[in-house]
């Protein structure tokens, strides 16, 4: 074997959920990315929608024990000594493909090698492998204190929001649409009567628009004096889908330099948008006519390569009060058109 050590760590990531403009769901995930040499292994392999073993939302014991894998604790899942290493976020069979790779140990220290597509028990190494990436040798110290640390941390727990404000059948239609794609929700008219213990299960907190500077002051206070660091998210329209993207946004943990999908500028019928590798960016608008009914409009959806890109965007589609979201895989950014 012929490798080079490459640093290891691990990152928050997500898996973007939303209402996408075909009115099909896309469920949320959160989840505990690879740092191979200070970038997300996801974005070194190709443009997949993808999401690790080590997502939230499953059990703990299930979460201990895909991280007692990764440390060779247990036997490998899969034949010749085979780990998944990233699967379908939607439903986590091997059939709807998946990366995996051979996990060894080298003395003291730990190798990833073989990438491959596999769909079923045996990775065709020749056709799905995912030649040039890899193998990677990992100093033994580093790989296991990264992973041990999960064992004795809060991976798994799954962060609330709460909504704030006045038009009920908007809140509750917002609730239901982030419950489906598995983000908690409940709808509140302020954060008065909300214990601390409570507070502390939400991660962002998203205002209506008829919310008064007055009445979002007073939440805002419930949780500082409750301990709670939350992002908060001012809607700009009573949009559900925009909204959705909103939060989505706001709920992203990952850090800042990690991400994909890293701007969005929306101006004079433009789009701007930057990407860190090269990914697959969808671009939808939605506005508001004179009666305040929704228009959506699907104004891009093609492969970016890693850089900045302007994008022009029908007239039609961002004429009025309107408002552009960007969508990769791993990340939302919304901007309201600005003229």
């Amino acid at each position: 074997m012929s490798a080079e050590y490459a640093t290891f760590g691990l990152a928050p990531a997500m898996r973007a959920g939303g209402v996408l403009a075909n009115g099909d769901y896309q469920a949320h995930r959160d989840f505990v990315d690879f740092i191979v040499d200070g970038r997300p292994l996801l974005y070194q392999l190709s443009d997949l929608d993808a999401v690790s073993p080590l997502a939230s939302d499953v059990p703990p014991a299930i979460f201990t024990a895909q991280v007692r894998s990764l440390l060779l604790e247990a036997d490998a899942p899969l034949e010749g000594g085979r780990y998944v290493i990233y699967g379908c976020p939607e439903c986590e069979d091997l059939g709807c493909g998946a990366v995996t790779a051979a996990i060894e140990r080298h003395g003291d220290d730990y190798v990833w090698r073989d990438f491959a597509w596999q769909t079923d028990e045996h990775a065709d190494l020749e056709r799905n492998g995912y030649h040039g990436i890899g193998p990677f040798l990992f100093h033994g110290e580093e790989y296991r204190a990264a992973l041990g640390s999960l064992l004795t941390g809060t991976a798994g727990e799954r962060r609330r929001v709460l909504l704030i404000g006045a038009r009920a059948a908007v809140l509750a239609k917002l609730a239901a649409a982030l419950r489906i794609i598995g983000i908690g929700a409940e709808t509140a008219q302020d954060a008065t009567d909300i214990s601390a213990d409570e507070l502390r299960t939400y991660g962002a907190v998203a205002f209506g628009r008829a919310v008064t500077e007055q009445e979002r002051a007073a939440v805002r206070q419930s949780f500082e004096h409750a301990g709670v660091d939350v992002a908060y998210v001012e809607g700009l329209a009573p949009i559900v889908p925009l909204l959705v993207a909103q939060i989505e946004n706001a709920l992203d943990r990952s850090p800042q330099e990690q991400r994909r999908l890293t701007r969005l500028v929306a101006a004079d019928g433009e789009a701007g948008v930057e990407v860190t590798s090269t990914c697959r960016v969808q671009l939808t608008a939605y506005r508001l006519d004179r009666l305040y009914r929704t228009h959506m409009y699907e104004v891009f959806d093609g492969v970016l390569e890693a850089g900045r890109h302007r994008l022009a965007l029908d007239a039609k589609a961002t004429k009025g009060e309107s408002f552009i979201v960007a969508r990769t895989s791993g990340g939302v950014l919304v901007e309201a058109m600005v003229r």
